[in-house]
């Protein structure tokens, strides 16, 4: 039964696995108001000094001294449904509280009235750079602006500079006490924020450009969540608490010691409902470099094709964790090491026979972020209308394991090494097999005056992460993404753009298929918190930004 505590070791990797993922699929969302409103198909067309990140390649189009500030408005909503299916029991009992609706404690193994229960996030979190902490937002949309970006490109010269702030990836929530989905997160946090971004374009002739960009950024990640395991083996753990055990609660006998391996030690016992533990992981990376290619062609003004390169990003992030065990959790170790027999079995699985109410230390991770190639083309059927078509790839292939490194020993990770192929006493090895994907985007602008242009956009995107992985940590799995938005010329020398953008994924994840949530048997050892039951989540992720861009 102690068995089922790998379960804590497991499932950080997991949970990282998943929160990381569902972060990077909401990749460039949010860098640039104009790149906004037409769904991001922009490489032959890249917005302004963002092009450092959308084409550098861009950035040779520019004139003079510029400067962009964009002002950004997110609001995110995330929820997740758990129902119960037809016959839905765990070793015979269904009183799990996600679902039944009964009173609890009533005496009852089998709940008599099942409903379905929500999970909604409450704000959101970020992982803050110069505190090192996670902290929570008030309720409502997450405002950020103004966020800089600079270019000059001196009289005559075939060469622009720049340089800018933004975020390329940015994704958090935290949930009230008591939410079912507290077993997927409590607070989580996923940042990357670059600071410094020194780039550059060279107009290579009348048609061709290239260019270039570095990114110095922050990476941080951050996670607290509660543990539960409804598993055939705690089920079975329930019936020997409550009906083997009864009797001599809390006893210690020579004898029952000897033949139950001090398993009726305990005051309280384990069961498939009970949490298990709460853990706290917090790692970050201070300086993350980053490069980005591009080059763009437009033989004339009706047409223009361009491409850029995202080369993979390796991070090396350090944090510290903090595992809390449950009274059931500790005594029911404790119980079995304590007693000969007990302790022989757990010596024999390298398994510690005590267990302390907290394991603390440091661990870090070595993470590679995806390559990202997109290419495009723009052309104007008439000359007020243009249409813009680009093919995304992310090398998601490249999450097919993620490796953790602990700075010592601690009983879930001893347990959790039984059942991880590949993990050590310190390193935690844990298999994803995550897909790497293709998808289009479309967008459109059409310019109503000299002075006012109305843009659209669509994008729909595709998942990484395969069926039998999908969970509610992760709900951006198929995606679409709308935007509508317009420009503005103030001026010769101002321009000022508008755009809202919606992004929304919809998922069902049946009962027992998918063993990150809610596999069943006795072999379900990666994390399903969720076991046996039917799985709803719906995101949506809408976004209103403001641009003013000016040469100076």
């Amino acid at each position: 039964m102690s068995s089922r505590f790998a379960k804590l070791g497991l499932a950080l990797g997991l949970m990282f696995a998943s929160f990381t993922a569902s972060a990077q699929l909401a990749t460039n969302l949010g860098i640039d108001v104009r790149a906004m409103s037409m769904a991001h198909a922009v490489t032959a067309d890249p917005p302004g000094i963002m092009s450092i990140h959308f084409n550098p390649a861009g950035l040779a189009r520019l004139e003079g001294r510029r400067m962009d500030l964009q002002f950004l408005a997110v609001d995110m909503s995330v929820e997740s449904k758990f129902s119960a299916p037809p016959g839905y029991n765990v070793f015979g009992f269904s009183d799990d509280p996600v679902v039944c609706a009964d009173t609890p404690n009533d005496g009852s193994d089998v709940c008599r009235n099942f409903r379905s229960s929500t999970s909604t996030i409450a704000g959101v979190s970020l992982y803050l750079p110069i505190v090192n902490d996670l902290v929570d937002l008030p309720p409502g949309p997450l405002v950020a602006g103004p966020i800089p970006a600079f270019s000059i490109k001196p009289p005559g010269s075939k060469f622009t500079f720049a340089t800018a702030t933004y975020l390329p990836m940015a994704a958090g929530f935290y949930r009230d006490d008591g939410d079912p989905g507290n077993f997927m997160g409590r607070r989580v946090a996923l940042n990357r924020i670059t600071y410094l971004a020194p780039s550059v374009g060279y107009q290579v002739n009348d048609t061709l450009a290239i260019g270039a960009s570095i990114g110095f950024s922050y990476q941080a990640v951050a996670l607290e969540t509660d543990f539960r395991s409804p598993n055939e083996l705690l089920g079975f753990a329930r019936i020997i608490d409550e009906s083997l055990c009864a009797p001599f609660k809390g006893e210690s006998n020579f004898a029952l010691d000897i033949i139950l391996f001090g398993i009726c030690r305990p005051n309280e016992g384990l069961g498939p409902f009970k949490s298990l533990a709460s853990m706290d992981v917090a790692m970050h990376q201070r300086f993350s470099p980053s490069y980005n290619l591009g080059v763009l062609w437009e033989p004339n003004e009706r047409f223009a094709w361009g491409a850029v390169w995202h080369a993979p990003t390796k991070v090396h992030m350090r944090g510290r964790y903090r595992i809390a065990y449950s009274n059931a959790a500790r005594e029911t170790v404790n119980g079995i090491g304590s007693s000969p027999t007990g302790a022989i079995a757990l010596a024999v699985l390298g398994v510690p026979s005590y267990l302390a109410p907290e394991d603390v230390g440091q661990l870090n991770m070595d993470l590679v972020m995806p390559a990202h190639f997109q290419t495009g083309i723009k052309f104007k059927p008439t000359e007020r209308l243009q249409l813009n078509i680009d093919a995304v790839w992310v090398d998601y292939k490249e999450w097919d394991a993620f490796n953790f490194q602990f700075d010592g020993t601690n009983a879930a990770l001893a347990l959790a090494r039984l059942f991880s192929p590949g993990s050590t006493p310190t390193s935690l090895y844990f298999p994803l097999g995550y897909e790497s994907t293709w998808n289009l985007a479309f967008g459109a602008e059409y310019a109503m005056t000299d002075r006012l242009a109305l843009r659209a956009g669509f994008e729909p995107r595709a998942s990484a992460i395969p069926d039998d992985r999908r969970a509610p940590l992760v709900p951006i799995n198929k995606a679409r993404y709308y935007s509508l938005g317009l420009g503005y010329r103030w001026d010769k020398n101002t321009e000022v753009d508008l755009a809202v953008g919606v992004l929304q994924s919809r998922d069902d994840i049946p009962a027992g298929t998918s063993c990150a949530a809610n596999c069943t048997g006795i072999n379900n050892l990666v994390y399903n918190p969720y076991a046996g039951l039917d799985i709803s989540t719906k995101a949506s992720i809408t976004m209103f930004g403001l641009a003013f861009r000016t040469r100076f």
